[in-house]
C-alpha cells in the first residue's frame, strides 16, 4: 500500500522554533513499522520557515516580507532535512529530499516527471521527504499549503490513504480550544460546505494552514480515490492504524464514489485560475444534469485576461464556483460574444467556451 503522510509546522517544531525531536522520533518509529509491513510511505513535512526563523534568531513576531521568509526557508530546510535523515538512517531507512513548486503540477510534462521520480523512490523503499520550494516560490506561484500538496501527491503516486497529522485529535463539531462540549467526528462520508464551516480559521502562528485546509485537502484526496485520516501528530499509533483503517484514532474521511482521472484533478486543483466566466441557469443545468460542454451562448460575464488553454473558474449567477476548466476561447473573444448578444448583433451561438473533457464540475 502507498501512503502519504503530512506533518504540519506546529507539530514538527517547538514553541521556540526548534525541531520537535519527540514527534519526529515517534513518526520515524511508525515509518519503520509500516516499512517492515511492506508499505511505501511519502512524507510531506512543513517546518522549514519556522526552523529557519529560529536559527536566525527571529523568535519574536513573524516577519511579513516575502524575501526574509524565503531566506529563512532556505536555512530551515537544511535543518529539517537533516533531522529526518538522521532519525531515519538510525533506523536503517533511506530518505531523499523532494522540493516541489507550482510548475511541477501546472505543467503536464513536469507533473509526469515528478510522478515518475516519486514512484521510483517508493518502489526502491526510499522515503521521499517533500516540501514546497519556499525559497524561490513567490506569492504569484505558490501552491500555498502543504495539506494541498500532500493531497496532490497522494493522487500523483496512487496512494490509498492520506494521513494529515496536526496538533488536534481530528475534526470536531466545534473548535475544541474554545468550546468544552466539542465532540470528535470519527467518520465523514462526504466533504460538504457545512463540514468546511466546522473547520474554523487558521491554526497556529507557526503554520500556514489550519483545519480548513485539511478538509479541502481531504476533498481533493477523496476525488482521487484516496481516504484521509486527520489525527494528532502526538498519537504514537496514528500511522500504524492507517493501513487497517482503524477507528478511534482521529477523523476518517471516505473516498468519493466519484473518482476523477488525474488530468481532471490536475486541472481542478493544480492549475491556478486565470479568470472566470459567469453562466446563466440554463447553461448551469446543462453542464450539471447532462454533462454538456459550455457554449459561449451560456456565458453572461467574463472576468480576467485569460487566453485559450488557460484555466478558468465557472461561476453561477450568485457568484459560487460550480466548475473549472481549460478555456477554448480567450477572454477577449468571449467578451465580444457577450457584447454582441446584448446589442442584438449576430453572435456565434455554437462557439465552444469550455469542452466537457477539459472541465470538472465542483458542485454536488
Amino acid at each position: 500500500m502507498n501512503l502519504v503522510v503530512k506533518i504540519g509546522s506546529s507539530s514538527v517544531t517547538t514553541d521556540d522554533l526548534d525541531v520537535n525531536h519527540q514527534v519526529v522520533d515517534s513518526i520515524c518509529d511508525q515509518l519503520v513499522h509500516l516499512h517492515a509491513a511492506g508499505h511505501h510511505v511519502a512524507v510531506v513535512s512543513s517546518g522549514a520557515i519556522a526552523l529557519g526563523l529560529g536559527r536566525l534568531g527571529m523568535r519574536g513576531e513573524r516577519p511579513s516580507d516575502l524575501v526574509t521568509l524565503q531566506a529563512a526557508s532556505a536555512v530551515g530546510q537544511v535543518g529539517l532535512m537533516a533531522a529526518w535523515a538522521a532519525e531515519l538512517a538510525e533506523r536503517g531507512l533511506a530518505c531523499g529530499q523532494i522540493l516541489l513548486s507550482a510548475s511541477d503540477f501546472m505543467e503536464r510534462r513536469q507533473y509526469l516527471s515528478a510522478r515518475a521520480t516519486l514512484s521510483r523512490m517508493l518502489e526502491q523503499g526510499i522515503i521521499p521527504i517533500i516540501n514546497e520550494n519556499d525559497a524561490v516560490a513567490d506569492d504569484e506561484i505558490r501552491l500555498g499549503d502543504n495539506d494541498r500538496i500532500a493531497a496532490l501527491v497522494a493522487g500523483l503516486v496512487g496512494a490509498e490513504v492520506l494521513v494529515l497529522l496536526t496538533d488536534q485529535e481530528g475534526l470536531y463539531t466545534a473548535d475544541p480550544r474554545r468550546f468544552e462540549d466539542a465532540n470528535l467526528i470519527e467518520e465523514v462520508q462526504e466533504v460538504t460546505r457545512e463540514l468546511a464551516s466546522l473547520a474554523g480559521g487558521r491554526g497556529t502562528s507557526r503554520g500556514s494552514g489550519g483545519m480548513v485546509t485539511k478538509i479541502m485537502a481531504a476533498r481533493i484526496a477523496a476525488w482521487s480515490g484516496v481516504e484521509t485520516l486527520i489525527a494528532a501528530a502526538s498519537n504514537p499509533d496514528a500511522l500504524r492504524a492507517a493501513p487497517s483503517r482503524k477507528q478511534g484514532v482521529g477523523t476518517w474521511i471516505a473516498k468519493s464514489r466519484r473518482r476523477l482521472p488525474s488530468r481532471k484533478l490536475w486541472i481542478a486543483f493544480a492549475l491556478p485560475a486565470s479568470g472566470y466566466v459567469k453562466v446563466d441557469e440554463g447553461a448551469r443545468r446543462a453542464m450539471r444534469d447532462r454533462g454538456s460542454s459550455l457554449l459561449a451562448v451560456g456565458v453572461t460575464e467574463v472576468g480576467g485576461a485569460f487566453s485559450a488553454e488557460d484555466a478558468v473558474e465557472v461561476l453561477a449567477d450568485d457568484g459560487s464556483v460550480i466548475a473549472k476548466g481549460l478555456a477554448r476561447l480567450g477572454a477577449a473573444e468571449l467578451r465580444a460574444e457577450v457584447q454582441h448578444r446584448r446589442a442584438g448583433m449576430t453572435a456565434d451561438y455554437s462557439a465552444l467556451a469550455l469542452h466537457r473533457d477539459d472541465m470538472i464540475l465542483l458542485e454536488a
